[in-house]
């Protein structure tokens, strides 16, 4: 089945710069893709060298998950795995904003 429902994650950490806050956020987040029952490819980032006025890089790190359909997007919301990862990096974060696509 092919995925047709993006979801784009952008977190600002409250530390960026705290090499202990990083690595809780990346083991909490790696976490959260390897046992998720809903997540099909995803991918885990930090803003690229790009330089261009249209490019938003203020980030510390993007997350991209994709799902079969809205419905299992849904699921994960409230599955386990995404609970856990909220519950352990929410305190690390101070802003998030999400994009939502599908086909």
């Amino acid at each position: 089945m092919e995925e047709k429902f993006i979801h784009l994650v952008f977190f600002w950490l409250k530390n960026p710069e705290n090499k202990t806050d990083r690595t809780k956020f990346e083991d909490a987040i790696n976490k959260l893709v390897e046992t998720s029952k809903y997540a099909k490819n995803n991918h885990i980032g930090t803003p690229a060298a790009t330089n261009r006025p249209v490019v938003d890089s203020s980030y510390t790190y993007c997350l991209k998950v994709t799902f079969n359909n809205i419905e299992e997007h849904d699921k994960y919301q409230i599955e386990p795995a995404h609970k856990l990862f909220i519950a352990e990096a929410s305190k690390l974060w101070e802003r998030v904003l999400i994009y939502d696509s599908e086909m």
